[in-house]
């Protein structure tokens, strides 16, 4: 398994916190106050089939489960290749954290059309430095979402339970193969949380410089 230094990852299961704590990270990791240069980006995402997938997600468009999987990956690639993407940027020094990589896709698609085709389309990408897993009761995740206008298709109790199993399954593979796995109790307030996130980040080699 081939580790991208200076790249670190967000997961976990929908309402887990994800988004929130890197909206506070950018905050903190700010031009001004010195340190690396810092690239904050999610999955899927902005580019042409991202938002396909967000459509997808979003119930405006219907697509097959085996079709969500490889858009995802087409998606990764374009992410982490095209110019200006996570592996040129990391490369360079710049620290790159995405909301989400690898895991969530062995674990999303691996539950909803079985874990060969997302492995498959998977195993060729760099791991992470880092994998920070916000783990958070199902139940308690989805009390947080219930403001929401509109669910994707895979906010639902059942399905965030196998999520939240499925990660456990996932992620173990990932530190032995390289990447440091932490996780992140994502039930306190954000602010607690945030800075249970900001003492991991900064054991990184390119914040400890």
């Amino acid at each position: 398994m081939k580790i991208l230094t200076n790249f670190a990852v967000f997961e976990g299961g929908d309402g887990s916190g994800t988004t929130t704590q890197l909206e506070l990270l950018k905050q903190r990791l700010t031009p001004e106050k010195g340190g690396p240069v810092f690239f904050p980006t999610c999955e899927p995402t902005g580019g042409p089939v991202g938002r396909l997938i967000r459509q997808a997600l979003g119930k405006e468009v219907r697509l097959e489960q085996e079709t969500i999987a490889r858009l995802f990956a087409a998606d990764r690639a374009e992410h982490l290749y095209a110019p200006g993407g996570i592996v040129e940027r990391a490369e360079r020094g710049e620290l790159v954290i995405s909301d989400r990589y690898v895991p969530s896709s062995l674990v999303y698609q691996g539950l909803a059309c079985g874990g060969e085709l997302p492995r498959i389309l998977n195993e060729d990408f760099p791991a992470p430095e880092l994998i920070l897993f916000f783990d958070i009761e199902p139940e308690t995740a989805l009390e947080r979402m219930k403001n929401r206008t509109k669910r994707e298709i895979y906010e639902y109790l059942e399905f965030q339970i196998e999520v939240r199993r499925r990660y456990r399954d996932v992620l173990p593979a990932f530190g032995g193969g390289g990447s440091e796995v932490i996780v992140i109790d994502a039930s306190p307030p954000p602010g607690r949380v945030a800075e249970e996130v900001w003492r991991t980040l900064s054991r990184m080699p390119i914040l400890k410089a």
